[in-house]
């Protein structure tokens, strides 16, 4: 099946968010730090549902703005997934949302989406590119790695105040 990536124009903003957000947790991260580098190992868990919510936001701001994007994802003519990239406080591009619909994870979606924000990134000279995840959003850290990032720390503490309190912030890095 051929993947078709698409920029978000006046005519098709009206698709950003419209997938389905739920995923199975099976196993998380476990850190260490080993030679003043941060390592992993993969750590079976109880299975669960999770759910990534989004806050909305005026989406139209993305539109012929060149310093930001939202690429959509298209898999025989189904909406497939979507990436939205924005700068960060650190000079880096960063990818504040990827996320492809479940019928459609496994099949290269993601990669031809963070592809194409490292593309978009390095067009608009960008140092690099940086996201956050989970540690149990194992198969979106596996796809970060694959294309290039790597994990450049973590925070414990940042979802103490919310349903999620016990994961922990993963922070991948691609510099350029």
């Amino acid at each position: 099946m051929e993947i078709q990536i698409r920029q978000m124009d006046s005519q098709s903003f009206n698709q950003v968010d419209q997938f389905n957000r739920v995923f199975t947790v099976s196993s998380k991260f476990i850190l260490n730090i080993e030679d003043s580098r941060l390592i992993y190992s993969i750590s079976p868990v109880p299975p669960y549902e999770k759910e990534l919510f989004v806050d909305a936001e005026d989406y139209t701001t993305f539109i012929d703005n060149p310093e930001k994007v939202i690429f959509f994802a298209d898999m025989e003519g189904i909406l497939a997934g979507q990436v939205k990239v924005v700068p960060w406080w650190n000079k880096f591009a960063y990818i504040e949302d990827l996320i492809v619909n479940p019928e459609h994870r496994g099949k290269g979606v993601g990669r031809a989406l963070v592809n194409s924000a490292i593309d978009w990134a390095k067009q608009h000279h960008f140092p690099g590119i940086t996201l956050e995840a989970q540690d149990n959003n194992v198969p979106a850290c596996r796809l970060y790695e694959k294309c290039g990032f790597v994990l450049g720390g973590f925070d414990q503490y940042a979802y103490k105040n919310f349903i999620y309190s016990s994961e922990i912030a993963l922070y991948w890095y691609l510099v350029f």
